[in-house]
């Protein structure tokens, strides 16, 4: 992955499932010693959903001077948490329809440990006290003001989260009067990253400040365990983006793991993963769904939809020893 291709192989209706308007784009991509003609990939690896080039740099610098997965996932989306551009994820993420900067986060590792944080306030690193939710309690998730109070209690330093750009944008928002919460227009860049280190091991991250206006207090499936992202160390990893109900409903990378599990390739499991959520949702076009996969030989695959729009997946030409594997969608 230090030196990729822009790959892409463009089909109407790819996996034959999705009605006319769609046109689904996919591409597979080489690996750290292109390795596009070898099936079993390559270690270590680390890919993420969306555009973000800085966020994978960063995980494989970890990667490549001998840090674990976890490390790498880790940093590498806190990346994005810092970014007060990017208005989806942490610090300068959109607000809900009453204003308020709300987080989510969960990462796991190796061995089946996770630790979650929703409706996360005042915080700018919610991966990081999912972590610490991980190693210094008995639970995964802690929820609201007790996440808050912990954070604090371990170290974490308060800060408000809404940017005078966020501010603003949800204030224009208010003028519509259209008091309802959109689905997928305002914020759809939830980062989730997987990663194998040197030793083989996977770990994954999945972090967002959620659906932009919606509902106070609603919840996605980016810190839900099984929903947003899934590790299983024998098997692989995976990780949603789009619509965190669908996600929700379908435990959706916990499936794309199992589905590996029974033989399907990452790619093949993310597009039964996503043909699922369609054929349920036939006639919607107001909602995208996808799924990054990797599993423990190296491969990895990806597929997204959104009825009306062209999407493709691909792997950006990067930087040497910059691996970049994401989702971009361009209307």
């Amino acid at each position: 992955m230090r030196r990729r291709k822009f790959l892409k192989n463009s089909t109407a209706a790819t996996a034959g499932f999705i009605s006319a308007p769609l046109i689904a784009s996919q591409g597979r991509s080489a690996t750290a010693q292109d390795t596009s003609n070898n099936p079993k990939g390559s270690i270590p690896i680390v890919v993420c959903t969306w555009n973000f080039e800085k966020a994978s740099a960063k995980a494989w610098e970890v990667l490549e001077a001998g840090g674990n997965s976890l490390d790498a996932v880790e940093q590498g989306v806190m990346v994005e948490e810092a970014d007060p551009n990017n208005q989806t994820v942490g610090y300068g993420g959109r607000p809900d329809r009453d204003g308020n900067v709300t987080l989510d986060a969960c990462i796991m590792d190796k061995d089946g440990n996770c630790g979650s944080v929703v409706y996360l306030q005042n915080i700018k690193h919610p991966v990081s006290v999912a972590r610490k939710v991980m190693e210094e309690t008995p639970h995964i998730i802690l929820a609201g003001k007790g996440a808050e109070q912990f954070a604090y209690e371990q170290g974490f330093k308060k800060i408000d989260l809404l940017t005078e750009k966020s501010r603003q944008d949800w204030k224009n928002w208010l003028k519509k009067s259209e008091y309802k919460t959109p689905i997928n227009i305002e914020n759809h860049d939830t980062i989730g990253m997987l990663a194998i280190d040197r030793n083989g091991n996977l770990s994954g991250a999945c972090t967002t400040s959620g659906m932009a206006y919606k509902v106070n207090g609603r919840v996605g499936d980016s810190p839900i365990i099984g929903a947003g992202l899934f590790v299983d160390n024998e098997v692989g990893a995976a990780t949603a983006t789009g619509v965190g109900e669908e996600v929700i409903r379908t435990v959706g990378s916990f499936l794309i793991v199992e589905l590996m599990r029974q033989g399907k390739s990452p790619q093949e499991a993310c597009e039964e993963g996503v043909k699922r959520i369609m054929q349920k949702n036939k006639g919607r076009k107001d909602f995208q769904i996808g799924f990054l996969a990797i599993n423990k030989a190296g491969e990895t695959g990806g597929y997204c939809v959104h009825p009306g729009f062209t999407y493709r997946q691909y792997s950006q030409e990067g930087h040497d020893n910059v691996p970049v594997n994401s989702f971009y969608a361009k209307k």
